[in-house]
């Protein structure tokens, strides 16, 4: 299922805000004011201080994982040299090739909700047993840090990937052996100047929530629907309120994930101005949730028993 739509018809009535525009480097900015207070915070021992700002650079990295995600339809930098450096950095720091996960994330658009979905394995294949896609759900939402990269892996190792072009296939190569040997001297420093309270704090916590924090997001966006369009395949999250809209904006617009799908070479900034597409105009699609606690209590029904995209009906016919 191609779900993308053309995007050169668009009318830009009105250009985004600045502040939407410049999400990415706002984030970033504040990621890294984040970080100097949590290394005071606990150089001095102020780990009263230290607890909530984890939780904000948490949330703050899952920002800068959607980074990623924009750096890798290359609508992060307008400059595709930036582009390409800014996904590198974040796949190092995320342990992920930046053109796996970009090859990968083009199958995931091309066939989202399908057997080919290869980003929803194992939830699209109808007939996996419920055992595995329980496992599977239980691991990605509680280590994405690790099962995350391991799924990408998986599609790039397996007999029959279909990541075949043998240039690309030398870059990925790579890009892991450029992630192995950063790791490699990162660690040997942290090692050297005994600054393992740091890197538990400043690094591996944070990262461990940001990449859950992910994980829970993409389960959001899509387990547990069994559509064969984008607004029944897709959770949407429309805010009205100032708080939701700040969300919106830290998480460079991903909420209104069902737009993404439909114009996937739109910047994130431009989102929001057609969130009317996310209406549903044919059956057993649904209307965009009010706030992620909304569509978190719709996911949760499903987990018992994960599933994605139409195919399941053809084992469970009626089932909508």
């Amino acid at each position: 299922m191609n779900t993308t739509s053309p995007t050169e018809n668009i009318l830009e009535t009105s250009r985004p805000h600045w502040v939407s525009r410049a999400a990415f480097p706002i984030v970033t900015a504040i990621f890294f004011l984040n970080q100097a207070a949590l290394g005071i915070a606990v150089g001095f021992g102020y780990f009263w201080l230290a607890g909530p700002l984890v939780l904000t650079a948490s949330h703050l990295m899952h920002g800068l994982l959607i980074g990623f995600h924009e750096a890798s339809h290359g609508l992060l930098r307008k400059s595709r040299r930036l582009n390409e450096i800014d996904g590198i950095i974040i796949g190092i720091f995320s342990l992920m090739s930046f053109s796996l996960y970009r090859a990968a994330h083009q199958l995931h658009h091309a066939y989202l909700a399908t057997e080919r979905d290869i980003e929803l394995w194992p939830f699209v294949i109808p007939g996996m047993p419920r055992w595995v896609r329980v496992l599977a759900a239980l691991l990605e939402l509680s280590c994405g840090l690790l099962f995350t990269p391991f799924l990408f892996v998986r599609t790039f190792l397996r007999a029959d990937s279909p990541i075949r072009n043998k240039k690309l296939r030398r870059r990925i190569w790579a890009e892991f052996a450029t992630v192995a040997g950063v790791w490699v001297c990162l660690l040997a420093v942290v090692s050297w100047w005994d600054a393992w309270k740091y890197f538990l704090w400043m690094y591996l916590a944070p990262a461990f929530v940001a990449s859950n924090l992910q994980s829970w997001r993409k389960y959001i966006e899509h387990v547990g629907l069994t559509g064969s369009t984008v607004n029944s395949s897709t959770r949407s999250i429309v805010s009205e309120g100032p708080l939701g809209r700040l969300l919106a904006l830290t998480l460079l617009h991903e909420p209104f994930h069902g737009v993404h799908h439909r114009h996937a070479g739109l910047p994130h900034a431009e989102l929001p101005g057609l969130a009317s597409e996310l209406e549903p105009r044919n059956p057993g699609e649904m209307s965009p949730f009010p706030s992620y606690r909304h569509a978190l209590l719709d996911l949760l029904r499903s987990l018992p028993d994960p599933q994605v995209g139409a195919q399941w009906l053809r084992i469970h016919p009626g089932e909508e």
